[in-house]
């Protein structure tokens, strides 16, 4: 059985693993303040960005939810495995060879066991080259022919990995097996079911689709009806839920669409994969569709922090946006067809419209005409111009409304304003509620109080909270957790640190803002930071009994354990880890605020540390030693350190002043008096040597 990974090995892997290249890939990042990146928190909800990224510290933190660490928490949090898995998965991103305490062979991988995860993601790389492999043989003509009547090449089939399932009862599976993977593993990828026979293919027969991740990993599969005996009558199938792929987490095409929504600020939501294809080859390169389910508010989530923008700063902007060089940028832009059961999902959007920090738009192509059927019959133009020219999703939904009434009589003047009311009500943001009541009221012919008052009413009925988008916000504002009636809160980790930290903001007995404390936390942010900004000398002067409040006292503590100030040949990544292993479970959300808390000092891109905000620029500091301090950071923790040994003189000097008028005349009042004398003299000295510093 393999045993732990070498230290060693660890180690390799943390100082290989670039935290911004990892981070980025999920999270939209943005400079912010010297060597730190903010953008939405993956791991709770929120809409003003409070998730920091310090990559020159291999350091993350969220200021609204509370979690944070290194390159291997973050990993372990955003695909829910533990920390061996973690490190795998960055050593076989990394392609670095791990070793094993006594594992016998002395290697991880070479006796087929690894990371259940990556395994998984094996073995769906391999399913993906089997399946590709089979759409040029005889038997897949009638899935090249679908393809060919849908405009799509050859070249257009291997661009977006169209493949094909064979017929019969187990090829997959046998092909699997004889790479090596287990039957556990295969019906643990979703790829097989468990029969009386044994385990058969779950994909037979049908045209496959891979449905990857934002990195490009595939997860699981779609797949389309190709025969009329097909055992399964669905026209489309998917990969059930797994370890890898959870229908409402995954977005088809985001890994080929990821960069354009990033720098175009906009998503073009489809409804199949055919439709994905159409609209990629017609240039609109931002479209997306969900898996076998409807857009859903997880969903919402993955795209709201590709597309946020927060660039004015406590201004969140809400677009459409002009965004250089993109005539139509900053928009969420849904495709549904003009029916009944388009208008249905058209509402469910509606409902998640107040998720987005962007419009949302409806286009309705004319005949209902999905997007494959509009190039098909029109040409890319056409689609092109179907984008061009949606619709606000609210004045689709409310004028789908009214025009089912005749507004010809009274009668279905009420009756319209009835039903587009709720509606109105529905619009969170009080920027645009009154402004549609408006419209409506307008279009209705009824009278615009009496359309208020409907509004209004519907607004209580249905505890509909104002929420102003384009209201400025809180640098780190903390939204309450969401819980679901029935679910348990602190099941999230997320949930359950926002729960934590309320309960603490909320509580009135004890608030710090005063000097001794800002000096304390400037202090070992410093330290933590730029640990070579500390001089070593004066640094050794210091006590616990400096530190007033506790949990400075406490860190003070975790740094001793974890050696003191480290060497500077001390790698950047193994400084915190050492760090917050020393400080434990109690002081990792302290260490790391601490790590990502911006420094009161002008910005230096070269020598504070500041990454560029390109991702393949080489700048991974957890691979470095620590970097040497700029004189503006020595400057500075010389100032906070003469503070720290300052206030330690006072508090010396004061309790034995007392001490000395309790005690009679005599040597020993005599002998406190010189020691008194000695400790004004040494915090003159003191103050006159950052006096002469800051001089100089």
């Amino acid at each position: 059985m393999v045993g732990m990974i070498k230290k060693e090995d660890v180690e390799k892997v943390r100082a290989a693993a670039d935290l911004y290249d990892i981070v980025s890939a999920t999270v939209t990042l943005k400079p912010s303040g010297t060597g730190t990146y903010v953008g939405l928190c993956p791991f709770h909800d929120e809409k003003t960005g409070s998730f920091n990224v310090r990559p020159s510290l291999g350091v993350w933190h969220c200021f609204g939810c509370g979690l944070g660490g290194d390159v291997f928490k973050y990993v372990e949090q955003s695909e829910n495995i533990d920390f061996r898995e973690a490190v795998e998965l960055l050593a076989d991103k990394y392609h670095i060879e791990l070793h094993y305490e006594n594992s016998g062979n002395g290697t991880g991988h070479s006796d087929g066991t690894g990371s259940k995860r990556t395994r998984l993601l094996e073995a769906c790389e391999e399913a993906q080259r089997f399946f590709v492999s089979q759409i040029l043989t005889q038997e897949a003509l009638p899935a090249r022919k679908l393809l060919g009547g849908r405009n799509f090449s050859q070249a257009d089939c291997e661009r977006f990995g169209c493949g094909y399932a064979p017929q019969g009862w187990d090829n997959l599976v046998r092909h699997l097996a004889s790479k090596g993977f287990t039957q556990k593993e295969i019906l643990d990828a979703g790829l097989a079911r468990q029969g009386q026979r044994g385990i058969y293919d779950y994909f037979r027969g049908r045209v496959t689709w891979p449905i990857r991740d934002s990195t490009g990993r595939t997860l699981g599969f779609g797949a389309r009806k190709l025969y009329e005996d097909d055992q399964i009558a669905a026209k489309y199938i998917n990969t059930p839920d797994t370890q890898l792929y959870r229908k409402t987490q995954v977005l088809y095409g985001i890994d080929l669409a990821k960069s354009a929504i990033v720098k175009k600020r906009q998503v073009v939501i489809v409804e199949g994969y055919t439709d994905v294809m159409a609209m990629h080859l017609a240039g609109i390169d931002t479209a997306i569709a969900t898996c076998g389910t409807a857009f859903g508010a997880e969903h919402a989530k993955i795209v709201r922090r590709l597309i946020a923008d927060d660039s004015l700063g406590a201004v969140q902007l809400v677009g459409p946006l002009k965004v250089k060089d993109q005539p139509l940028s900053s928009r969420i832009v849904f495709t549904f067809d003009g029916d009944a059961a388009g208008q249905k999902a058209a509402l469910h959007a509606f409902g998640l419209d107040s998720a987005f920090l962007s419009q949302t738009f409806v286009a309705v192509a004319d005949d209902n005409l999905d997007p494959c059927d509009l190039r098909i019959e029109r040409g890319n133009e056409a689609v092109r111009s179907l984008i061009a020219h949606a619709k606000p999703l609210y004045d689709f939904v409310i004028d789908a409304a009214i025009a089912r009434f005749d507004l010809t009589y009274t009668p279905g003047q009420v009756g319209a304003m009835k039903a587009v009311a709720p509606l109105v009500a529905q619009i969170r943001d009080r920027s645009l509620w009154d402004a549609y009541a408006r419209k409506a009221a307008g279009r209705i012919g009824v009278d615009l109080e009496v359309m208020r008052r409907e509004v209004m009413s519907a607004r209580r009925q249905m505890h509909v909270r104002d929420e102003d988008a384009y209201a400025a916000k809180r640098r780190f504002q903390n939204e309450a957790p969401r819980v679901e009636p029935g679910t348990n809160p602190y099941a999230n980790p997320a949930a359950r640190k926002a729960l934590e930290r309320q309960d603490a903001k909320e509580q009135a007995y004890f608030k710090i803002d005063d000097a001794v404390f800002i000096a304390e936390q400037q202090f070992m942010a410093t330290l933590i930071q730029v640990p070579r900004a500390i001089d070593r000398t004066m640094f050794g002067q210091l006590t616990i009994d400096h530190f007033m409040s506790p949990v400075f006292r406490t860190l003070f503590q975790a740094i001793a354990a974890a050696g003191g100030l480290p060497s500077d040949d001390t790698p950047q990544g193994l400084w915190m880890h050492n760090l917050t292993k020393a400080g434990g479970p109690m002081l990792n959300q302290v260490i790391n605020e601490l790590a990502v808390m911006p420094l009161p000092l002008p910005g230096d891109d070269t020598g504070n540390g500041a990454q560029p905000a390109q991702p393949n620029v080489p700048g991974n500091a957890a691979a470095v030693q620590l970097r040497p301090a700029t004189k503006e950071e020595q400057r500075y923790a010389a100032e906070l350190l003469t503070r720290l040994l300052d206030m330690g003189f006072m508090r010396q000097i004061g309790l034995a002043k007392r001490r000395m008028a309790q005690l009679p005349d005599g040597e020993e009042k005599i002998a406190l008096l010189g020691q008194i004398t000695r400790m004004e003299t040494a915090r003159k000295d003191l103050q006159a040597q950052v006096y002469g510093n800051t001089i100089g």
